[in-house]
């Protein structure tokens, strides 16, 4: 007997090179996406008429960065998409104008942890 599939039985129907039209990086700029980056969309970008001409990938990864500010990383997973086409399509509202990305503090900008001993133990003496 041969097995058939059916509805979600048989996987992404899309292949992910036809959602991001066969580019495997965000942007002509060669934008990079880290996993933990913050997305959240542009109050100025909120424009109607310009979603509507979105694809529906978009357009999805438009409505979670709408209830909160999500890094890549959780994007992918909430959209069940893959984290190169996930960054490929944040390329692409990045470049329209529809969210706004925090990068990550780099190790060398974040505190020494010498300082930070020092303020646990200032508290602890209070």
């Amino acid at each position: 007997m041969i097995d058939q599939w059916y509805d979600a039985d048989a996987g992404p129907l899309v292949r992910p090179y036809a959602m991001t039209g066969g580019r495997t990086k965000p942007g002509p700029y060669g934008v990079r996406f880290d996993l933990i980056a913050l997305v959240a969309v542009d109050p100025g970008g909120d424009d109607a008429a310009a979603e509507s001409l979105l694809g529906p990938e978009h357009r999805s990864l438009l409505g979670l960065c709408r209830a909160e500010t999500q890094s890549v990383a959780e994007l992918a997973a909430e959209a069940d998409l893959p984290v190169g086409v996930v960054r490929v399509l944040l390329g692409d509202l990045l470049e329209a104008g529809h969210v706004r990305v925090s990068r990550p503090v780099p190790p060398a900008q974040l505190p020494d942890e010498r300082i930070l001993r020092e303020v646990i133990e200032g508290l602890r003496a209070l």
